[in-house]
């Protein structure tokens, strides 16, 4: 299973604040199976994130998002991610939240988004390190049988090609 990290941030993209999310987040992945390909680090610009998604999406069976769900202005993510998405996943991010109301009541803020493009999955994480460990750590278990439904493996014994 390969994977991509994207970490959305202006400080980080700028060289002002290091990207503690996207390494943390790489190696929860790579612990639970994952190849992590690439991590990159985009401005909270949507087009750039659009662009760095589809990019992305082309190359890996499962993009990660780190950073930009949030409420502030300049968080964009979830607008990006519905853009190049052509369908969404609302339970997976309902999951993430949910184990978010157990440890803080500011999770419900989050509104991150989880969608296919192609055969991709594309997971939106909150930017905080522990938020995005948090909130993967929620939903890890089922992301292999998400990107085995992609991949065609439906169970029924067929695949497609």
């Amino acid at each position: 299973m390969t994977a991509a990290v994207l970490t959305v941030s202006d400080s980080a993209a700028r060289g002002e604040r290091e990207d503690l999310s996207g390494p943390a987040t790489a190696e929860l992945l790579r612990q639970h199976g994952f190849e992590v390909e690439f991590q990159r680090v985009v401005a909270d610009e949507q087009g750039e994130i659009e662009d760095a998604l589809s990019q992305l999406a082309e190359q890996v069976q499962l993009v990660v998002t780190t950073g930009g769900t949030g409420i502030a202005e300049r968080d964009v993510t979830p607008e990006a991610t519905r853009v190049v998405c052509t369908k969404l996943i609302e339970g997976i991010p309902e999951k993430m939240r949910a184990a978010g109301l157990a440890k803080t009541p500011y999770a419900i803020l989050s509104r991150g988004l989880c969608g296919v493009r192609g055969r991709t999955l594309i997971l939106n994480l909150p930017g905080s390190p522990k938020g995005a460990v948090d909130s993967l750590q929620a939903v890890v278990d089922i992301l292999p049988h998400a990107v085995e439904l992609l991949a065609g493996k439906t169970g029924h014994g067929e695949s497609t090609p």
